[in-house]
C-alpha cells in the first residue's frame, strides 16, 4: 500500500475512531426469528402448488432435499459467522480469503441487487393485494395499478418500512417478529385443519405412479430425476438464510449466536415447509393443483375450512410481503455500510445515525434505488429481473464457500467457535453449480422467456464491473483499518 494511500485511509479512520456504531440488542430468538421470516415470505404459498403438480404426493421429498442442498451452504455461514461476523458479509469474507478489492465489490452489490429486486418485487404484490382488497372489480385493480392510487399506496408502504429502519433495529426486530408470527401462524393453520386428512394418500404417489386394478400402488414413479426437479423448485424457499449474516454486528454474542440462529432457522423452515406439503397433498388431490385461479394453499383452505373468510390470506400476504421488504432493508443497509467501513463504497454510506445507531444514509440510498426499480421497471420487468438476480445469488453462494475452502487451508488463520469439515462446502459448491445449471437449462430450454434472465445477469456484472472501475475504491480490509488507528 503506497504511503499516500495509508494517509488518506488513516485519516479516514481517524475521523471515525469516536463515530456512533450499531448497537448489540438482538438475541438467539430474535435472530431466529429474523431468519425464518426472510425464508418462509410469501413464497411457500405458491411453490408447494407448483412442486405438488410435478411431484405429486411424494412433494414432501423435495423439500427434505432441498433442505440438505440449502444447509450444505447455510452451515458454511454458520462457520463464517462464527469466525468473522461483519456487517459486509459475502464481501468481506470474500476480501478476508482473496484480498481483491474487485471481487468482494461484486459479490457485495450482486447481494445487494437480489435484496433489492426482492423489495421491489414485494412493494409491487403489497400494492397489487392492498387495491384488490379495496377494488373487487379486476378491471378495475390494473388501471390502479397504472395509475395515482398505486403511487400513494407504494410510497406510503416503502416511507413506513423507511420510517422503522431508521427508527432502530430493536424497532425493525419487534415488526419482523409481529409480521412473522402472522406469517407462521397462517402455515401452522393450514396444517391444523388439514391433519384430520393426513394419512389418506399414499406420500410417495407420483404423477408417473402406476396402480392395480384394485388401486394399489405398484410402482410410485419417484426417480431421481424427478427429485432433482423437484428440489430446484423448492429450494429457492430456503433462501435468506445468508441474509443473516449482515445482522451480526448487532447480535449479542455473534461467535456462538450466529451460527445457531442460521441453523435453527432452516430446521424450523423445513418444519414447516413439510407439514404444509403433507397437508396440501392430504386435503387436495395434486392433480388439481395445476392451472388454477387460487393459490394452492387457499384450495386447501376452501376445502378444509369453508367458513374462513375468503380475503384471510389477502391479509396474511401483507405482512408476509411487508417482512421480506424490511428484512431486505435491513440487510442492504448493513451490507453497504459493512462495505463502506472495508473502503470499498464510498465512506458516507458507512455513517450511522447519532441517536438512532442506524446507517441512515445507506437506508436512504436504497430508498431512492428501489423506488426507481418499483416506479419505472414494471411488475413484468422487475419478476424477469428478480429470475436474473437470483442466478447472481447462487453465484456468490458458490464464491462464499469458495472462501471458507481458503480460509480453513489457511495457514494461522484462526479458527470460530463453530466449524464443519471442509467436505461441507466442497459439497456446497456442487449443489449451487447445479443449481445456476438447472436455471440455465430452464431458461435456455424450456421457459417461454428465453434467454433473458442470463443475459440480465451479465448486463449487472457489467454495469457493477463499469461502477467499480468508475469509483475506484480502495483495496482495504477493516484489519488495515484498525492497525492503522492504533499506529496513529
Amino acid at each position: 500500500m503506497s504511503q499516500s494511500t495509508s494517509r488518506n485511509i488513516g485519516q479516514h479512520a481517524n475521523a471515525r475512531s469516536d463515530a456512533p456504531v450499531l448497537l448489540r440488542t438482538m438475541g438467539l430468538f430474535s435472530l431466529v426469528v429474523y431468519g425464518v421470516g426472510d425464508m418462509i415470505g410469501s413464497g411457500i404459498y405458491g411453490t408447494v402448488g407448483d412442486a405438488a403438480t410435478h411431484m405429486g404426493n411424494a412433494v414432501w421429498v423435495a423439500f427434505v432435499v432441498s433442505m440438505v442442498a440449502a444447509i450444505l451452504t447455510g452451515l458454511s455461514y454458520a462457520c463464517l459467522a462464527s469466525r468473522y461476523p461483519r456487517a459486509a458479509g459475502a464481501a468481506y469474507v470474500t476480501h478476508r480469503a482473496f484480498n481483491l478489492a474487485f471481487l468482494s465489490y461484486l459479490i457485495g452489490l450482486m447481494v445487494t441487487a437480489s435484496g433489492l429486486t426482492s423489495m421491489a418485487t414485494s412493494t409491487n404484490v403489497f400494492t397489487r393485494t392492498v387495491l384488490g382488497l379495496t377494488t373487487a372489480n379486476a378491471d378495475a385493480v390494473k388501471i390502479a395499478m397504472n395509475g395515482w392510487p398505486w403511487y400513494i399506496v407504494a410510497l406510503s408502504f416503502l416511507g413506513f418500512l423507511t420510517f422503522v429502519n431508521l427508527w432502530g433495529i430493536r424497532q425493525s426486530m419487534w415488526t419482523n417478529i409481529l409480521c412473522t408470527f402472522v406469517e407462521v401462524g397462517g402455515l401452522l393453520f393450514i396444517i391444523s385443519i388439514g391433519m384430520r386428512y393426513w394419512g389418506s394418500v399414499n406420500y410417495l404417489a407420483t404423477p408417473n405412479a402406476t396402480f392395480d386394478k384394485n388401486g394399489l400402488m405398484l410402482d410410485h414413479g419417484l426417480g431421481l430425476s424427478m427429485v432433482l426437479a423437484g428440489s430446484v423448485l423448492t429450494f429457492f424457499s430456503f433462501i435468506g438464510f445468508e441474509d443473516m449474516l449482515n445482522v451480526s454486528e448487532e447480535v449479542k454474542e455473534p461467535r456462538r449466536t450466529m451460527p445457531r440462529g442460521i441453523v435453527l432457522a432452516l430446521l424450523v423452515a423445513t418444519v414447516l415447509y413439510i407439514g404444509v406439503a403433507v397437508t396440501a397433498v392430504s386435503v387436495i388431490p395434486h392433480e388439481q393443483f395445476a392451472g388454477k385461479d387460487l393459490t394452492p394453499l387457499a384450495r386447501v383452505t376452501r376445502e378444509a375450512a369453508p367458513w374462513l373468510w375468503p380475503r384471510t390470506f389477502d391479509f396474511i400476504t401483507l405482512f408476509a410481503v411487508s417482512n421480506t421488504v424490511l428484512i431486505n432493508y435491513i440487510m442492504g443497509s448493513r451490507l453497504l455500510y459493512g462495505m463502506a467501513r472495508q473502503g470499498l463504497m464510498p465512506a458516507v454510506l458507512g455513517r450511522v445515525n447519532q441517536t438512532r445507531h442506524t446507517p441512515h444514509v445507506a437506508i436512504f440510498a436504497l430508498l431512492v434505488v428501489v423506488l426507481i426499480l418499483a416506479v419505472s421497471g414494471g411488475e413484468d420487468a422487475v419478476k424477469e429481473l428478480g429470475s436474473s438476480t437470483s442466478l447472481l445469488l447462487l453465484c456468490s453462494f458458490m464464491v462464499v464457500n469458495t472462501s471458507l475452502i481458503v480460509l480453513k487451508l489457511r495457514p494461522g488463520e484462526p479458527p470460530g467457535g463453530f466449524e464443519v469439515p471442509i467436505v461441507i462446502p466442497a459439497l456446497g459448491i456442487l449443489v449451487n453449480a447445479m443449481m445456476i445449471g438447472a436455471k440455465l437449462y430452464d431458461s435456455l430450454f424450456v421457459s417461454e422467456r428465453g434467454a433473458r434472465a442470463p443475459v440480465i445477469a451479465t448486463v449487472i456484472v457489467a454495469c457493477i464491473t463499469v461502477l467499480y472501475f468508475v469509483l475506484r475504491p480502495a483495496n482495504v480490509t477493516e484489519e488495515s483499518l484498525a492497525t492503522i488507528e492504533q499506529e496513529s
